[in-house]
């Protein structure tokens, strides 16, 4: 069975219902596609001290609901990496 991996760019709080309904959508999209997915939550804030490179072995990237970001910097660096990469991006 193919995997995806998706990383979402945010800020995880386990107490907003659109942190919890973004996983949830995902996990049900790779059921009814017949595929895996891996997910993984990036903090807006490792991306602006750490880089940008993490998201290199994803297969996509998802900007998080729930602004403010604690980086909105590292948010943006997210998006240019996505843009300038290729790589599938949404955003909610």
């Amino acid at each position: 069975m193919p995997t995806a991996r998706i990383a979402i760019v945010g800020d995880y709080n386990p107490t907003l219902a659109t942190h919890v309904a973004t996983g949830n959508a995902l996990a049900q999209a790779a059921r009814t596609l017949g595929v895996t997915v891996e997910v993984a939550w990036v903090p807006t804030p490792l991306l602006r001290t750490a880089g940008t490179e993490m998201l290199a072995a994803c297969d996509g990237i998802w900007a998080a609901p729930g602004s403010p970001y604690r980086s909105l910097d590292g948010a943006l660096e997210a998006i240019r990496f996505a843009r300038e990469r290729g790589k599938p991006f949404v955003a909610t």
